[in-house]
């Protein structure tokens, strides 16, 4: 037998067992059995942090027929037992719309093993509603659910052909078939799955090789206690590897006990112990290593969950707030309430899921048929969890009452997670954080999530105080007309897309000029300029509009031209970026926006704006910037199809800029505004972050930025005033500009409005017990004489977009450079 510590530490290591050490666990001395649950619990950890799941679901017993006779089954029922063979389609979708309405987003559909090949009855009922086959059945209701409700089908249909899993792989986002032992001995007569021919070990084997041949998410796992041995036990697990590393398929292992049932011949049978599961989790948890999926039903073991989740497991599956387990009626279903105390009394959080795993959610191009991608798509967040609540960027919505609560909590240190609470020292102490670890403070949930707002906020307080800023500016959009194509963005024109959010227009420097002039009478001390890529624009043009501006407003600050712009205004001049920059500073230009940078990563570049300036590009720009003196601001606009290693990746590429530079003056988040974007539309993106998303964006920059950046901002545009103000107590210090005009966002499909003014910026502040300042682009104190022009502001004038007399240029427009050395280096 291999040594004990020798495989403890291999496992505990991250490296996977030989099949030699696995089998020898099945021999393993009693006396170290706590070491066992003790390295099964840490390897829990490492893969789930402090999360334990659950999916919220309807049980939907399609059938009770079966053809096989397992005898410990009280399922299967004969058709002199039943009222009648199969659900019809309306009791299911009668069931469904129940569910809906309580929040669930899974249809379970069990049923027996291919009943007609038994009984008459199931024949015929069958052919009376057209259809030659249960799985046939099973397909058509699995339809009728995705069709009529919001639910996603999860399909345990036993054993499948690879044409019966192509059939329902449409029309379900997992399936899923219990193994429950790969024992033959169990098959012989006198055991349990004598006369069960679906219960056949290679039967069932092959059903999961083919699931993974189909690349379908797949649920299996073992049943113990119905006379396997421990060595047989392991041989399982060791058989589901094998299956999992070959296709990689397999988002959840299942360890559930033997409950005996009355009327079956197992009645009497003794049903396996508390130690005998906690043993079997500990072993499959080390069998299968930090990432999979461990379950163990929570109705099952009744009073010591927290036994459970210590011996390795992180998923309770499917708890029903509606139906009972069928498969054990004695054994109801936990409330969620209760179910969440427990798990929090074990030192987790209880997280629900969607019937596919979140690491499958997220890839939906592999794991899922195309008719489920947006479906999917529309219902998770950044890590495939799905949304709960209905807040969306840009909209009016009520706050998510459970991540508020979690901001107003102050949590006790034993309740953060150790790492988190590690992580969260080495901010303080202002060292750079990992990617790892910056993705970890985004994965933050719970408690938490309640000490990473928290810890930002007593770090916004020591660096900024409990001022609040905001400046007094106005927005001009020059132009809509834009050659790129950027998947994010309904903002830009062009000759196709006159009927998209109104009509292409270039303004002409007479209303530029009108418009510097009216924000200058109101107070505005900034005019941040931006627009399309017009394809008759050079970098002569924007040279021009700074002339125009200067004339009309000579002390105005002048805020503008994105790195996108500058860059494709030094190509159309063949000039260097370098000597381009000094060119737009002597022209006026003060200050340059961060924007166009979206995703600094080129793997989600690559899909949302493929023709845009790449990650290096901007960060030359941006480098070459704050080298002739021209300070910027940086953002992130997240919550589309990037994940949580893009933004961590984002903001460490900032980071790292601005040590070198200290160019940055604020760092801004801009949520993803999806309902119009061209990526959303087509099926391709998430609807944005959630609202937790939001907040941890803010926070998680406020620590990786410490002593670097101190100015972190928040859009109201985005988030609107509620959401701004909870962002006050995440480690936010300015709420950006008064604006005057907003289109961008608006033209995305957000209905925050155009303007928040100073007087609503200041009631805004002090309701956060905050003191509002106003401040220059470069947050300087504005004057008294500024102040009080803002504050006597009058209404807007209309504005007046001058209509595009042209879309494109004659001849083609010039390719933008994408060589960097070529316009970076000295002209």
């Amino acid at each position: 037998m291999s040594d004990w510590h020798t495989i403890a530490a291999k496992a505990g290591s991250h490296q996977q067992l030989s099949a030699e050490e696995v089998l020898a666990l099945a021999e393993l001395d009693e006396k170290h059995d706590d070491d066992l649950l003790a390295v099964a619990g840490e390897l829990r950890d490492s893969g789930f942090r402090n999360v334990v799941t659950y999916s919220r679901k309807v049980f939907i017993p399609l059938t009770h027929l079966c053809r096989d006779v397992c005898h410990y089954c009280t399922f299967a029922k004969t058709p002199k037992r039943i009222e009648s063979p199969y659900m019809s389609v309306e009791q299911v979708l009668d069931s469904v719309r129940e569910a809906e309405k309580m929040g669930c987003k899974e249809a379970l559909l069990t049923l027996g093993e291919k009943p007609e090949l038994r009984y008459k009855a199931a024949r015929e009922a069958l052919a009376e509603m057209g259809f030659a086959t249960t799985l046939e059945y099973v397909a058509h209701v699995s339809k009728r659910i995705l069709e009529e409700t919001s639910l996603l089908p999860h399909v345990n249909a036993g054993c499948m052909t690879a044409d019966e899993i192509a059939m329902l792989r449409p029309v379900s986002a997992s399936m899923g078939i219990m193994l429950e032992s790969a024992s033959e001995r169990l098959t012989e007569k006198g055991m349990p799955h004598y006369g069960s021919p679906d219960k056949d070990p290679a039967v069932r084997l092959q059903t999961l090789r083919l699931a993974g041949e189909a690349q379908v998410p797949f649920t299996s796992g073992v049943l113990i206690g119905i006379g396997e041995t421990r060595r047989e036990r392991v041989e399982s697990l060791l058989a589901l590897r094998d299956v999992h590393e070959e296709f990689g398929h397999l988002q959840e292992i299942i360890v559930q006990n033997f409950r005996a049932k009355p009327d079956t011949k197992m009645a009497s049978a003794p049903e396996p112990d508390l130690h005998e599961l906690l043993w079997t989790i500990a072993v499959c948890r080390l069998i299968f290593g930090a990432e999979m999926s461990i379950q163990a039903p929570p109705n099952l073991s009744p009073g010591v969950l927290e036994k459970i989740v210590a011996a390795g497991i992180n998923d309770w599956g499917g708890v029903s707030p509606l139906t009972p387990d069928f498969v054990n009626p004695e054994a109801p279903w936990p409330h969620l309430e209760e179910l969440a105390r427990e798990t929090a009394v074990a030192g987790k959080f209880l997280q629900e899921r969607l019937t596919i795993y979140p690491g499958y959610a997220i890839d939906p191009v592999r794991w899922l048929d195309e008719s489920l991608h947006e479906r999917v798509l529309n219902k998770i967040d950044s890590e495939g969890f799905p949304r709960t609540d209905t807040w969306l960027t840009g909209q009016h919505a009520e706050l998510p009452q459970q991540d508020l609560q979690w901001l107003n909590t102050a949590v006790s240190e034993a309740a953060v997670s150790a790492d988190i609470r590690g992580i969260l020292k080495r901010s303080a102490a202002g060292e750079a954080l990992s990617e790892a670890e910056v993705v970890r403070l985004f994965q933050s949930r719970g408690p938490d999530f309640a000490a990473v707002t928290r810890a930002a906020d007593e770090l916004r307080k020591k660096r900024c105080g409990d001022s609040v800023s905001y400046v007094v500016n106005r927005n001009i959009n020059y132009t809509n007309i834009c050659y790129f194509k950027c998947q994010f963005c309904a903002f830009s024109k062009g000759k196709l897309s006159e009927n998209l959010r109104g009509r292409p227009y270039d303004l002409s420097p007479d209303e530029i000029a009108r418009r510097c002039s009216e924000a200058w009478s109101r107070g505005a001390t900034e005019v941040c300029m931006q627009g399309g890529i017009h394809p008759d624009y050079t970098g002569q043009t924007y040279l021009d509009i700074l002339a125009t501006v200067r004339e009309a407003a000579s002390d105005m600050h002048i805020h503008a031209f994105s790195p996108l712009e500058v860059w494709q205004g030094a190509a159309t001049l063949d000039m260097a970026i370098e000597p381009y920059l000094r060119k737009l500073k002597a022209a006026g230009l003060n200050t340059l926006p961060g924007t166009a940078a979206e995703i600094l990563d080129d793997e989600v570049r690559d899909i949302i704006c493929p023709d845009k300036i790449n990650t290096e590009q901007w960060l030359n720009v941006m480098e070459t910037a704050h080298g002739v003196g021209l300070r910027t601001t940086a953002t992130i606009m997240f919550g589309h199809v990037d994940r949580l290693e893009h933004w961590a990746r984002h903001l460490l590429r900032v980071r790292s800029l601005q040590a070198r530079t200290g160019g940055f003056t604020e760092f801004v988040p801009l949520p993803f505004v999806a309902s119009e974007a061209p990526v959303y539309l087509k099926g391709r993106a998430r609807k944005g972050p959630t609202f937790r998303e939001s907040v941890l964006m803010h926070s998680v920059a406020r620590l990786v930025f410490n002593g670097l950046i101190d100015n972190i901002q928040a859009s109201w545009v985005k988030l609107g005033h509620n959401g701004v103000e909870a962002c006050l107590n995440a480690g936010v210090n300015d709420v950006g500009g008064t604006l005057m005009n907003e289109t961008i966002t608006r033209a995305a499909g957000a209905t925050h409005g155009q303007e928040t003014s100073p007087q609503q910026m200041d009631t805004l502040i002090r309701a956060m017990d905050r003191e509002p300042v106003q401040r220059t682009t470069l947050y300087e104190r504005v004057p008294e004489e500024r102040e009080q022009a803002a504050r006597a502001a009058g209404a807007l004038l209309e504005v007046v977009n001058t209509p595009a007399q042209k879309y494109e240029r004659k001849g083609g427009r010039k390719p933008l450079v994408k060589n960097t050395d070529d316009l970076i280096a000295s002209a």
